[in-house]
């Protein structure tokens, strides 16, 4: 059992140093607001990811290893995986296409050092999902969402059994759009809301993609505000400087966490035990705000 956590003198329960070798959908609460992608090949960014305040890394053996070194990557993030070190991060791996000169033997490998997640490319649909599951044994998925097949039939891709999140590619969705998203990726903010819709109906992690202008630091936290009203967990990032932004905009604010412990206690009082709606601070709060209540007292416990 994990142990549990007080928040502010409200308990709650508290997560593992480590997510372990199998996914729960309960864990859905875990944070995941700074989502690393690292080179599997970088064996000196690979040692620093282990002391960076990030969430997840992920050591990427797909578009971030030129094709003549993929052997070296995979046994590189295998080593990486079998030393650990990592602490309470997950250690997730982006795997190549299975259907690929190289995916295969990636899938084969992992499933011998069990990382905390595989994630895997260009999936369109839960068939496709299926393919990796066969050779990933019982390990969870993270899917990369990024071709169109997959943005048009998201519901029942995230409908997959054992996936773990949905994370989106949007530089692959802009590439296949024939998108030019500015600022506020107009483009793209139909399938973004439905990603996250269909993430939440199947207990899944929502991850938002990337941002490429790495010295625009306004123009990323605006891109993660976005994201955190859209209703992503985090965000993926492609350098360790955005780390500090994402984290700060994806936590519970500390009103917010105020407000939760008022619900959770004004809730935990023996006059509200029957009641579905009670009023607080002036305010007519029902029983799924305590929920919501609950998952923001979760991340503010694991942070």
């Amino acid at each position: 059992m994990d142990a549990a956590v007080s928040v502010g003198g409200v308990r709650v329960q508290g997560f593992p140093s480590r997510i372990g070798r199998r996914y729960r959908r309960d864990m859905i609460n875990r944070p995941r607001r700074g989502v690393l992608y690292m080179p599997a090949t970088n064996a000196k960014a690979i040692a620093k990811a282990r002391a960076l305040p990030c969430d997840v890394v992920i050591l990427d053996l797909e578009d971030a290893v030129a094709p003549d070194a993929k052997a070296a990557g995979r046994e590189a993030a295998l080593a990486a995986v079998r030393e650990g070190g990592f602490g309470g991060r997950e250690l997730v791996v982006r795997v190549n296409a299975i259907d690929g000169p190289w995916g295969m033997d990636d899938c084969r490998a992992l499933a011998m050092v069990k990382p905390d997640a595989v994630l895997v490319p260009k999936v369109d649909d839960a068939r496709g999902v299926g393919a990796y599951r066969d050779a990933l044994g019982d390990l969870p998925i993270w899917v990369m969402v990024e071709t169109m097949r997959a943005v048009l039939g998201i519901g029942e891709l995230a409908g997959a059994e054992r996936l773990a999140a949905l994370v989106v590619g949007t530089n692959d969705l802009a590439k296949e759009m024939r998108a030019r998203p500015g600022p506020d990726r107009a483009p793209f903010q139909g399938f973004l809301a439905n990603t996250v819709a269909a993430a939440r109906a199947n207990g899944l992690a929502a991850i938002d993609g990337v941002y490429n202008a790495i010295d625009d630091v306004d123009g990323f936290a605006a891109e993660c505000a976005q994201g955190l009203a859209f209703g992503f967990d985090g965000k993926t990032l492609i350098h360790p400087s955005q780390i500090t932004t994402c984290n700060s905009v994806f936590s519970p604010t500390a009103d917010e966490i105020a407000w939760a412990q008022t619900v959770v206690a004004a809730f935990d009082a023996p006059e509200a035990a029957d009641k579905g709606v009670i009023r607080i601070e002036g305010k007519m709060v029902e029983r799924l705000h305590l929920d919501q209540a609950r998952q923001v007292l979760a991340i503010a416990a694991a942070l």
